[in-house]
C-alpha cells in the first residue's frame, strides 16, 4: 500500500464549508468503507485546514491520490483555498501495515 497525505486549507469560519461538511463526509466514510482513509479531520488550533491521510494499492501514485481527491465535495463545490498532496512513509505507525 501507498500512503499519502493531503493537507486542506480553508478558513476557519467559512460558511460554504459548514454548508458542504455534510457531503464531504459522506465522501470519506465511502473511502474509509473502502479501507483507503486512514484518518482525517479538521486542525483545532483556529486557522482551519484539515489533514487526510489516504493509502492506495500499490503502484498508486500521488497523481492517483490527486484523481481520487478531486471527487472530494470540499474540492468539488470550491470550498477549499488550497490542498498540499504528500507520500508519505509511515515507518513507526498504528494502521496494521
Amino acid at each position: 500500500m501507498n500512503t499519502f497525505a493531503v493537507e486542506y486549507s480553508y478558513s476557519p469560519d467559512s460558511d460554504l464549508i459548514t454548508e458542504i461538511r455534510p457531503r464531504h463526509r459522506e465522501f470519506l466514510a465511502a473511502l474509509k468503507e473502502k479501507g483507503q482513509l486512514i484518518g482525517s479531520g479538521p486542525y483545532t488550533d483556529g486557522d482551519g485546514g484539515a489533514l487526510i491521510v489516504i493509502r492506495l494499492a500499490e503502484p498508486a501514485s500521488i497523481d492517483d491520490a490527486r484523481e481520487l481527491m478531486d471527487r472530494d465535495p470540499f474540492h468539488t463545490g470550491g470550498a477549499l483555498s488550497g490542498r498540499v498532496f504528500h507520500t508519505w512513509n509511515p515507518v513507526l505507525n498504528v494502521f496494521g501495515d
